[in-house]
């Protein structure tokens, strides 16, 4: 038995009707937020209402698009907008924490609502929707080859097309200089945020290093500014396939593949570094999907791994750099206290620390529910040797 997840429609039930005639079709069911296959589904097309989509969704029950590519984006912007009018307000008595769960449930279930649009990706990876476009190398690039038709979410389907987008146009990189670009994968985080690649690409290096190691590398962008820094040897880690793979292109994009080695999935390589670079993600949670990885380190396991290893993989006079936001402990899901008492645990201390504030647009975004705290966010460089 297949360990892939089917699931089955008929193509003549739709929104509108209920009885089969017609017998069933199947394909493999993909979800990269890994939500299970719907029990349900029913065809929708160009004249199925918002306001019948939204309640089946609402319900539980999945819609195969059979409509119009464009009509299915505007069918899915009016299923947003009446999700969003029946979104609970945020409380103005709420603390930071309360804030932070009740804004990521209300982004789970409008994750859930939308995510049960639906459409079917043919064996080639392409879509045989009317004014379709092609898919076909944005979804090769995000799932391989072509191994059999799928079905997945719409949304899930622009979020690969956005990907290809980006990964073909870069992410501008200043401290890699004028008009050089790194180009993100699909599942990979993008640093669009260059606040903390400019910490590393201004921080005081230790006396004459030469190796490095940067650890959950991402796109490899961190362990390429070491090496325009100087350091002739740097070993870039990651647990994600996607972000090996990403990571050594753009290293040989950059002409770097000389001195960046690449490799995992542990979070330290073997042997030593004079400098160990680790920029964790900053929030205490649990992802919902491949790219919040990026993001959310289930109870900060990245952190303390980092912390607790890195002591035995320091050279003698070597530093470790430590790139964390305190956004977490605006949130409340981790204290000040907290940190430097895992420092210290960890038989190290801070020699420094350099400090910057974010510059992304969401810091200056009055209506998001979590301004405040996005307002006063500080990240910073944590420099860090044995005790």
């Amino acid at each position: 038995m297949s360990a892939t997840p089917t699931i089955s429609w008929s193509e003549d039930v739709s929104a509108r009707s209920a009885q089969p005639a017609q017998p069933a079709r199947s394909a493999h069911w993909h979800s990269e937020s890994c939500a299970p296959p719907p029990h349900r589904v029913v065809v929708a097309d160009d004249r199925t209402k918002a306001a019948t989509a939204y309640q089946l969704a609402c319900e539980g029950t999945a819609l195969l698009w059979r409509g119009d590519f464009h009509n299915a984006r505007q069918l899915l912007r009016a299923m947003g907008r009446r999700i969003d009018r029946k979104a609970n307000p945020a409380r103005p008595d709420a603390t930071p924490a309360e804030s932070f769960h009740l804004h990521r449930r209300a982004r789970g279930h409008r994750a859930r609502v939308l995510g049960k649009l639906l459409v079917l990706l043919e064996d080639d990876h392409s879509l045989t929707l009317r004014r379709a476009p092609d898919v076909r190398r944005a979804c090769t690039e995000a799932y391989g080859p072509p191994r059999g038709g799928r079905v997945v979410s719409l949304t899930e389907l622009l979020g690969v097309i956005g990907a290809h987008q980006w990964r073909e146009k870069g992410v501008e990189v200043p401290a890699l200089g004028d008009g050089v670009r790194v180009h993100p994968h699909y599942g990979v985080f993008s640093p669009v945020r260059g606040e903390y690649v400019d910490l590393v690409a201004q921080a005081p290096l230790p006396a004459n290093p030469r190796t490095a190691f940067d650890l959950g590398t991402g796109t490899g962008v961190l362990a390429a500014v070491l090496a325009r820094r100087g350091l002739s040897h740097v070993v870039a880690t990651d647990i994600s396939p996607r972000a090996l793979a990403c990571a050594r292109e753009n290293a040989g994009r950059l002409g770097l593949a000389g001195r960046v080695e690449v490799g995992g999935p542990d979070l330290y390589p073997e042997g030593r570094a004079d400098l160990v670079v680790c920029n964790p993600p900053w929030l205490p949670a649990r992802p919902t999907s491949t790219v919040e990885q990026g993001v959310y380190d289930p109870d900060g396991t990245m952190l303390h791994g980092f912390l607790h290893g890195l002591a035995a993989h320091l050279n003698p006079g070597g530093e470790g750099w430590l790139v964390l936001s305190d956004l977490a402990e605006h949130l409340g899901l981790r204290t000040r206290e907290a940190l430097l008492t895992a420092i210290t645990t960890a038989g190290l201390r801070v020699t420094d620390r350099l400090d910057t504030s974010p510059r992304h647009p969401r810091a200056r975004d009055t209506t998001d529910p979590l301004h405040r705290v996005r307002a006063a966010e500080v990240t910073s460089l944590w420099r860090l040797i044995p005790d």
